[in-house]
């Protein structure tokens, strides 16, 4: 393997933490300072522009993360940073490294990524999973670093035969099973049980109970929504009366525009009861008045003044499936989007209004958790 590059001189590290400071609202907020080591000046200046266009925030930290990776596994890999526009033999390396077949790996030991390469990516923290990436991440990557060339108003070899043709067939020489994104739907008996293990007044159990809360009754909300939430987008709504009267707290959450709405599309969703009651707390007892809604909170029990990652409402959520005695393989944040139309679909909700508060735009998308919930206490499954 080539030498390692050394590491940018501090202020140089300085100078950039210090820009990406200046987009850190949409960025992955655990990776700042390392991604100030690992881009590049001309890098950061190319995430500030895309800033300023107006692009997605989901979109913009899919770029940095990508980004990020990119420059570290170009780095570990040759010794050098990513070059621009990347020559064909780098992109078709970066297939070789991350679609292998483990069988080929147990006989040739040079097959795949090599064991120094990982070591690097593991020790630099960008890389978690053992074995070949999948192909939906590795096409995802690519395509985002085509795009990156493209807005550094490049051309590179993306759409050349030879690359199409070698993750082809790197995919057919190793096929993977297609996962879901969390085996199993938080429905309201598992929502019952994380949320018996944070029913404590510490700063995390009244945390960690609104996020759980305000992302499943929101229509199942993706971690990314949860994690940017503002104080800004809550509005107060006048109480709803409950069945038997009594007066519920209500509120609005203006989500802007999201991965399923158009591009001046305000999507709004609503609150009612216990969640509103749960997010309160939180609100009250962090002392949270603007900003950022879900924060993190240090060893020491200080409420930071910066955003979630997305991330974190993930490992929030196995945190709390841990403690409930479930198993954590199982469940993941997109469990409470799924859940949510789940558990619609066993109350007999309509599909038509659970959708108005999930914001899904296809029905189809959404119809399949409604038909898997139903097939099982279907005619059809009860011939005998």
């Amino acid at each position: 393997m080539d030498i390692i590059a050394p590491k940018p001189a501090p202020d140089a590290i300085a100078r950039r933490a210090e820009a990406l400071d200046t987009i850190a609202a949409v960025l992955p907020i655990d990776r700042r300072d390392k991604l100030a080591e690992i881009l590049t000046d001309q890098d950061v200046e190319t995430l500030r522009h895309l800033v300023n266009e107006g692009m997605g925030d989901n979109t913009l930290r899919a770029l940095t993360s990508d980004l990020g990776y990119l420059e570290a596994w170009a780095t570990a890999a040759t010794g050098s940073p990513l070059p621009w526009p990347a020559p064909e033999a780098l992109l078709l390396k970066f297939v070789a490294h991350h679609l292998w077949d483990p069988r080929r790996r147990e006989i040739d030991a040079e097959h795949g990524m090599p064991a120094e390469v990982d070591q690097a990516l593991r020790d630099a923290g960008f890389l978690r999973s053992v074995g070949p990436h999948a192909p939906d991440t590795v096409r995802r990557r690519l395509a985002n670093w085509s795009t990156l060339t493209r807005w550094r108003g490049l051309e590179g070899a993306f759409a050349s035969p030879a690359l199409k043709s070698a993750i082809r067939l790197a995919i057919r020489a190793a096929p993977r099973q297609r996962l879901r994104k969390s085996a199993k739907a938080v429905t309201s008996d598992v929502l019952a049980k994380l949320l018996a293990t944070c029913g404590g007044d510490s700063l995390r159990d009244l945390r960690d109970r609104a996020i759980l809360m305000v992302a499943f009754a929101s229509g199942g909300r993706r971690r990314s929504e949860v994690a940017g939430l503002r104080k800004e987008q809550l509005t107060i709504e006048p109480p709803v009366k409950a069945e038997d009267g009594t007066p519920l707290p209500s509120l609005s959450i203006h989500l802007g525009r999201t991965k399923n709405s158009g591009g001046s599309q305000d999507e709004v969703v609503y609150l009612t009861g216990r969640p509103v009651d749960a997010l309160n707390a939180w609100l009250v007892a962090a002392k949270i008045d603007s900003g950022s809604v879900f924060r993190a909170i240090d060893r020491w029990g200080h409420v930071s003044r910066r955003a979630l990652d997305p991330k974190a409402v993930n490992d929030i959520v196995k945190l709390r499936v841990r403690k409930a005695g479930l198993e954590v393989g199982e469940f993941s944040a997109h469990g409470l989007r799924s859940g949510y139309l789940t558990e619609a679909a066993n109350r007999s909700i309509p599909l038509s209004e659970a959708m108005e508060q999930s914001r899904h735009r296809s029905v189809q998308q959404a119809s399949t958790y409604y038909n898997n919930a139903t097939r099982k206490s279907g005619r059809a499954a009860r011939m005998l």
